[in-house]
């Protein structure tokens, strides 16, 4: 049999969820007909069939997580195999009798053998995992405890009345796991007095220029950093992740280049964006590579927040909900205009001084006349 292993779907990720199977064990299929689609982080990806022939194997159901790199579907042996490099569908592993025995485990055909000790074995069948098709972790590819371990993990189901997370919520979970376990964020909070603001202004678009203004003034804050090798990397191009919320989840899509829109351009990229979230039809290629991040979550509500940083991302401006307050000027009190700002940095790559600096760039951009 000739084994397809999951590629990696051009986004550099782990994992990926399976969404819904166009074939079935059993099924001849042709050369590119679509085999599988498979949810990332942000976006759906259909994979094509590496080769033309008979499906004796679907790893996995709809909603089950495979790691890349891992079997997803086994085709018959006596079909010709197809290797197509750099391309979405990754390769084909054709096995071989690699037992060190002759114990021969399930049904799939009669040579197929597997690589484990007796006692990992006898585990995987007290256990009820099939190792038939699985890859093994340990020396010359022996399937180990641990991996059986793994596969039963995988198959546990949640306690009644609980749902597993799936598509953008898991992917969601593993940013701010990410987050909390790399991450060592401070908050810094202010306000940017905007009374002098038009009604017909356009808060989003006012916000990404500030935030452009206060990169190319304090550019600490317009960077990665890279923990392993105490080694952060400035950018001079800004490219804004703008949090965008949804039903299935937390969406950031990238402006690529903000400092070179225009207004109109920055209006039509949000609205674009908008609709695309609606209908899950982001480009992968639009979901990555943010140098910063804005959260305007005070359209809903909230003043004040501590904005969550995911690296290798050094900095999040959050903006709450704008609200009039009383004020002193020239010795008399009005009613101004205050939009709340949060500014998360991580404290590892960005020192006090640069953030409060760009905080600073980024009120003094917004307290401007129109």
């Amino acid at each position: 049999m000739n084994i397809f292993n999951l590629p990696d779907l051009g986004e550099g990720l782990p994992d990926a969820e399976i969404h819904e199977w166009f074939v079935k064990e059993g099924d001849v299929v042709a050369l590119d007909q679509p085999l599988v689609s498979m949810e990332t982080a942000k976006a759906v990806v259909e994979v094509p069939c590496p080769q033309a022939g008979t499906i004796i194997k679907c790893f996995g159901k709809s909603g089950d997580i495979i790691k890349t790199g891992e079997p997803l579907v086994a085709f018959a042996a006596e079909e010709s195999v197809r290797v197509d490099k750099g391309t979405v569908v990754g390769h084909l592993e054709e096995s071989n009798d690699v037992g060190d025995d002759d114990f021969i485990i399930g049904s799939a055909t009669p040579q197929t053998r597997v690589k484990a000790t007796p006692a990992v074995k006898l585990f995987a069948k007290k256990m009820g995992i099939d190792l038939t098709f699985m890859n093994g972790t340990g020396d010359q590819g022996f399937i180990t405890r641990e991996d059986v371990q793994r596969e039963l993990d995988k198959s546990v189901q949640p306690l009644e009345g609980f749902e597993p997370l799936r598509g953008v919520r898991r992917a969601m979970l593993a940013s701010m796991t990410q987050s909390h376990q790399e991450v060592v964020p401070v908050s810094i909070f202010d306000e940017a007095d905007i009374h002098q603001w038009t009604p017909q202004s356009d808060i989003s678009v006012r916000l990404i220029q500030s935030i452009c203004f206060a990169c190319h003034k304090e550019p600490a804050l317009n960077a990665w950093f890279d923990g392993k090798h105490n080694a952060r990397k400035l950018f001079k191009n800004v490219d804004l992740g703008l949090a965008m919320d949804s039903d299935e989840g937390l969406f950031v899509p990238v402006i690529h280049h903000a400092e070179q829109r225009s207004e109109k351009e920055l209006r039509k990229i949000i609205n674009e964006y908008k609709q695309a979230v609606r209908e899950r039809t982001v480009p992968a290629e639009q979901l990555k590579g943010a140098t910063i991040t804005l959260s305007n979550f005070g359209k809903f509500a909230g003043r004040y927040a501590s904005p969550i940083i995911v690296p290798p991302m050094v900095a999040i401006l959050g903006v709450g909900r704008l609200y009039e307050t009383a004020v002193s000027r020239n010795g008399k009190i009005e009613s101004h205009r205050v939009l709340p700002l949060s500014l998360s940095f991580d404290h590892r790559a960005v020192t006090g001084g640069e953030a409060t600096r760009f905080l600073a760039a980024i009120m003094a951009s917004l307290q401007k006349s129109e």
